[in-house]
C-alpha cells in the first residue's frame, strides 16, 4: 500500500521538529554559554569537539540497540518517542543553566548536559531515518520520502535560524538568559508534539532487519569505496565551511554591524537567507537539473558560494552597515548551500551501487549511518574553530548589554577573515578532492546499474 498524504505529512513534521532542536543546539549553545554566561570560548570549543568524537562511538551503539529491539509497536517508534522526550528535557536544561553556577561548575555543567543532549538526540535520530524502509515499498517512494524528509529538516533548521534571536528578545524582555530558557521550553514542547504525531500516524508495515555498522565497519567501507570517501570528505568540508559562518554570524551582527537594532538586522538577514536556502532545495535545484547534470550543478554551487563569500568579505572590509547590501552575498551563499545539501545526499546514495559493483557487497546502512556522523563531525570542527576565533581575537568582551558591546578593529578583522576566508579555503579543498576522485557521472551510474542488473540475472 502506498504512503498516504497524512503519513508523508507526519514524517515531514517529524523532520521539521528534530532539526529545529538540532539547529537550536548547533547554532546557539556556543553563544549562550560563551557570550551570555561568560564561559571561556576555548573551553566551549573543546566540549563541543569532544562531544562529536564521542558520537563516533555512540551512533553505532544506538544502531545496535535499535536493531535488537522487538516490541508490538515495532523497533523504531519506541526509541523515536523515548529519545524525543528525553532530548526535549535535556534541551530545556541545557538552556536553563542554574543562576548560582559559575566558573568551573558552569563548565562542568555545560560539558555533562551537552554530551547528554548528543546521546539522547542520537537515540531518536537513528531510528527516525532508519525506519524509512519499514513503511515504504522501496524504489521511487523511498527516494521521494527521503528527499521530503531532508527538505523538511532544512525547513526546521531555517525556522530556528530566522526566529531565535527575536523570540529570545521578546520572551526574555531584553534578558537573553531568560529568553533562551523560555524559547528552549517552547521548542521542546513543539518537538515532542511533532514526533508524537509521526509515531502515531506512521505504521511500520514490515519487519526490517537493520544492519548496525560499527566504527570499524564505517572506516572499512570508506577505505574500500573510494567514491564514498570522496563524498564524505566533501560533506565534512562543505558543512564545516557553512557552520563556521553560521556560528560566528551572530557575533558579526552584534559586535561589527552593531547598533541598537542589531537583532532586527540579524533576524532579517536570516529570514532572507533561510528563505533562499529552502527555495534552492525545493525549486532552484530541480530547475537547474533540467538544464544540467548533477555534477555540473555541484560545481556551479561551489562557484556561487565562493563568489558570495568574496563579496561578503569586500563589504565587511568596506564597513558596509546596510543589511540590504548583505542580501547580495547571502543570496549566492545560501542558494549554493541549499543545493549542495541535496546533492551530497544524492551523491552518497550513488556510492552504494558503486560499492556493490566493486566489492560485491551493498553497504547501504553503513553509508547512510556515516552521513549523520560526518555532519556532526563538521559541526564539532566548526564550533571548535569558531571558539578559537572568539578566544584569539577577544570577541565579546562585554556580555551585559548588546547595545554597548564593542570590539577592537583588529578583533573585528579577525572575525571577518574567519567567517569568509576559512570557508572559501574549505570549499576549494572540497571541490579539488571531489573533482579529482568522484567519477559517478549520470552516464557512469547508468553503466553501473546495467552491470548490476546483468549480474543479478546471472545469479
Amino acid at each position: 500500500m502506498k504512503l498516504s498524504a497524512g503519513e508523508k505529512m507526519s514524517y515531514g513534521l517529524g523532520a521539521i521538529g528534530k532539526d529545529m532542536v538540532y539547529m537550536l543546539s548547533a547554532s546557539y549553545v556556543l553563544y549562550y554559554y560563551q557570550d551570555i554566561l561568560g564561559v571561556s570560548a576555548i573551553a566551549m570549543g573543546i566540549i563541543l569537539m569532544a562531544a562529536r568524537i564521542f558520537d563516533a562511538f555512540n551512533d553505532p551503539v544506538m544502531g545496535i540497540v535499535v536493531a535488537k529491539t522487538k516490541t508490538k509497536w515495532g523497533k523504531f517508534r519506541p526509541w523515536l518517542f523515548i529519545g524525543t522526550v528525553l532530548n526535549a528535557v535535556i534541551l530545556y536544561i541545557m538552556f536553563a543553566a542554574p543562576m548560582k553556577l559559575d566558573g568551573k561548575g558552569l563548565v562542568a555543567y555545560a560539558a555533562v548536559i551537552y554530551i547528554l543532549w548528543g546521546v539522547t538526540y542520537t537515540m531518536m535520530d537513528i531510528p527516525f531515518w532508519s525506519m524509512i524502509p519499514a513503511f515504504t515499498e522501496g524504489g521511487k517512494e523511498r527516494e521521494n520520502l527521503s528527499t521530503l524528509g531532508r527538505s523538511c529538516a532544512g525547513v526546521g533548521s531555517a525556522i530556528i535560524t530566522i526566529i531565535t534571536v527575536k523570540c529570545v528578545e521578546l520572551l526574555g524582555s531584553g534578558n537573553e538568559r531568560m529568553g533562551f530558557r523560555n524559547f528552549a521550553l517552547i521548542i521542546a514542547i513543539i518537538f515532542i508534539v511533532f514526533e508524537l504525531i509521526a509515531c502515531v500516524v506512521i505504521k511500520e508495515k514490515s519487519t526490517v532487519d537493520v544492519d548496525s555498522p560499527s566504527v570499524g565497519d564505517m572506516f572499512k567501507s570508506l577505505i574500500q569505496n573510494d567514491q564514498a570517501m570522496a563524498t564524505v570528505v566533501a560533506i565534512v568540508l562543505i558543512n564545516a565551511s557553512l557552520y563556521i559562518t553560521s556560528n560566528l554570524l551572530i557575533y558579526f551582527f552584534k559586535y561589527d554591524v552593531g547598533g541598537s537594532t542589531w537583532t532586527n538586522d540579524y533576524t532579517l538577514f536570516n529570514t532572507f537567507g533561510g528563505g533562499i536556502q529552502i527555495l534552492s532545495m525545493m525549486i532552484f535545484f530541480p530547475l537547474f537539473r533540467k538544464f544540467m547534470s548533477a555534477i555540473k550543478v555541484f560545481y556551479t554551487s561551489f562557484i556561487m558560494a565562493i563568489a558570495g563569500y568574496t563579496v561578503l568579505l569586500i563589504e565587511m572590509i568596506a564597513g558596509v552597515k546596510s543589511i540590504y547590501m548583505y542580501f547580495i552575498p547571502a543570496f549566492f551563499v545560501f542558494m549554493a548551500f541549499g543545493m549542495l545539501t541535496v546533492l551530497t545526499t544524492v551523491f552518497l546514495a550513488n556510492t552504494v551501487d558503486y560499492g556493490e559493483l566493486k566489492n560485491n557487497r551493498r553497504d547501504e546502512s553503513v553509508i547512510f549511518s556515516m552521513q549523520t556522523f560526518v555532519v556532526k563531525l563538521a559541526s564539532g570542527v566548526s564550533a571548535f574553530i569558531a571558539s578559537l576565533c572568539l578566544q584569539i581575537f577577544s570577541i565579546s568582551d562585554n556580555t551585559d548589554e548588546a547595545v554597548t558591546a564593542t570590539a577592537s578593529v583588529s578583533s573585528l578583522m579577525g572575525l571577518r577573515m574567519t567567517m569568509t576566508i576559512l570557508p572559501i579555503i574549505g570549499l576549494l579543498i572540497a571541490v579539488f578532492v571531489f573533482g579529482r576522485k568522484y567519477i559517478l557521472t549520470d552516464e557512469k551510474l547508468a553503466e553501473i546499474s546495467n552491470e548490476l542488473k546483468n549480474r543479478n540475472k546471472e545469479k
